[in-house]
């Protein structure tokens, strides 16, 4: 016995490994986030595995380093030339050991998968390639070159003052050409999105759909191994389960809470609240390819028949100020001369008639399951604007669809009225423009509101080709003047982004954008 007690006393006890738990609402569409445009999957895949070029600071509002130590642009604006870290590693897995640093190969394969169309990579991604098809790169970007292992070459066909910005997005992660080339040999290329490879602060370990994503430390991160060992999103579509888990220890941070639950923790010591201004929009995209919703008159009518402020009211419980437009009011080019619509349900009423129909129609809402950020409440929101069209005649049926399909058959363009959101993931206006507005993004399937007009895009394209803000802004300005005229969409409102914390965790910010760094989290002890 005193052996035994001596050999325990002797033992070094074995530091137990810090997990951080996250409720998250959603799984991941998958983890090759080149496929796929909605958030949930931008937060799984690209900040927690993967890195760009740059990136983008929201608190500094500027671009900085990260793959790229440095870049240079031409007097012309059409070649920027990267110069490439030489220390960052990539992941190691059970299926894949790099042999090689980060460098040149790894961001030239990541571009043209996306831009060649005879890239033996390039059909790999069944929907195709949303953002890069919507910001137009394939006709944008007329070179991308290696001139030496770590110096990288983008040539562009036309000046885009929004170019650089647009590599901080995380469908501008950098992929491993070795393991996409093993797993080519091996015909498996599907495991890119399943089983993925970055270089970024934490490394991929299993997903199980609809419960967790699991996730380990990655030691060699270039910018230093994270405090947390091991990070858990715990998929948590119910908002109120998300403050339970929260409450009983069993994650750390609740991401997208409802405004009840923000106030229901007031007072307790051992939980917290993050928020800021979130640079996002929360919409109904209205179809305009669907009849009749195809009739400017109708989209209008919808706009008029809709009591948005007792709708952000009740939905978002004064956590969000009403929308007149895309755009969030901190945008830089925001056109506040334009009014937006009031809730006039007689005048509604008039439009119909004036578009022949006068005893209303059939339509279909589309919502989620669960609460976001942007949809705190779908069930709600659907039935107060079911409500609001009944009472000018429009008969809407609502049909809630789970959250991944939602997405897909959206982008297929199957919805009439779709309960969205949209957030600007570089602080440029742009970003809301030519995802949302642009005639490649109905192709891409981003354009929920399937509408392509020869104006809109030209103004579009226009603000991208100058640097002068002023100008810039004078060419936006019109858009948003025919988005609001045509009634593209139902802006609904701009809210404030919260996450509820453990009172321990530490280093923890929100991001206007909606994008997730757990890099710099820790737990105080």
């Amino acid at each position: 016995m005193r052996l035994l007690l001596a050999t325990l006393l002797c033992t070094p006890i074995l530091a137990q490994a810090a997990t951080l738990s996250v409720c998250t609402e959603a799984s991941p569409e998958g983890f090759d986030v080149v496929q796929y445009n909605s958030l949930t999957t931008t937060n799984a895949s690209a900040d927690m595995l993967m890195n760009r070029l740059v990136e983008f600071d929201a608190v500094q509002g500027k671009l900085l380093p990260s793959l790229a130590r440095s870049w240079s642009i031409s007097a012309d604006g059409l070649v920027y030339d990267f110069q490439l870290r030489d220390d960052v590693h990539f992941h190691h897995s059970a299926a894949f050991t790099p042999s090689r640093n980060l460098d040149a190969r790894d961001v030239v394969f990541s571009f043209q998968r996306m831009l060649d169309d005879q890239h033996p990579w390039h059909a790999v991604a069944v929907s195709g390639y949303p953002h890069a098809q919507s910001m137009q790169w394939p006709s944008l970007i007329a070179r991308v070159e290696a001139p030496d292992a770590h110096s990288v070459r983008i040539t562009l066909s036309r000046r885009d003052a929004t170019f650089l910005a647009t590599l901080s997005m995380g469908f501008a992660s950098i992929y491993p050409a070795e393991y996409a080339e093993q797993l080519l040999a091996a015909g498996t290329p599907e495991k890119l999105n399943s089983a993925p490879i970055g270089t970024g602060p934490f490394v991929f370990e299993r997903f199980q759909k609809d419960a967790a994503v699991r996730y380990r430390a990655n030691p060699e991160y270039f910018a230093g191994k994270p405090a947390m060992d091991r990070v858990i999103f715990a998929i948590t579509p119910n908002s109120n389960v998300r403050l339970q888990k929260l409450r009983r220890g069993e994650c750390q941070i609740a991401l997208s809470p409802k405004p009840q639950d923000v106030q229901a923790i007031a007072g307790d010591a051992k939980l917290k609240s993050a928020q800021t201004a979130a640079f996002m929009t929360a919409f109904v995209g209205i179809n305009s390819q669907h009849p009749p919703l195809d009739k400017p008159q109708v989209r209008q009518a919808i706009n008029l028949a809709f009591d948005k402020a007792s709708y952000v009211k009740a939905v978002f419980e004064g956590s969000a100020e009403p929308a007149n437009g895309p755009y969030p009011p901190n945008t830089w080019s925001y056109a506040r001369e334009l009014p937006g619509y009031a809730h006039e349900p007689e005048r509604a009423r008039a439009l119909l008639a004036e578009a022949g129909l006068a005893d209303g129609f059939k339509t279909t809402i589309w919502t989620r399951p669960s609460g976001s950020l942007l949809n705190p409440n779908p069930s709600l929101g659907a039935q107060l604007l079911q409500a609001d069209l009944a009472k000018v005649g429009i008969d809407a049926e609502i049909r809630v669809i789970e959250w991944g399909e939602l997405i897909r058959r959206a982008k297929a363009g199957e919805h009439d009225l779709l309960f969205m959101g949209w957030a600007g993931d570089n602080g440029d206006p742009d970003n809301f423009l030519t995802p949302q507005f642009a005639c490649a993004s109905v192709e891409s399937g981003l354009n929920f509101a399937r509408y392509c007009d020869k104006d809109l895009d030209q103004l579009i394209a226009d603000g991208k080709t100058h640097s002068d803000q002023a100008e810039r802004s004078r060419l936006y300005h019109q858009a948003q003047a025919i988005i609001q005229q045509q009634a593209l969409w139902l802006p609904l409102a701009h809210p404030t982004a919260f996450t509820l914390l453990d009172a321990k965790v530490e280093g923890y910010r929100v991001s206007p954008f909606g994008r997730q760094d757990f890099a710099r989290v820790s737990l105080a002890r």
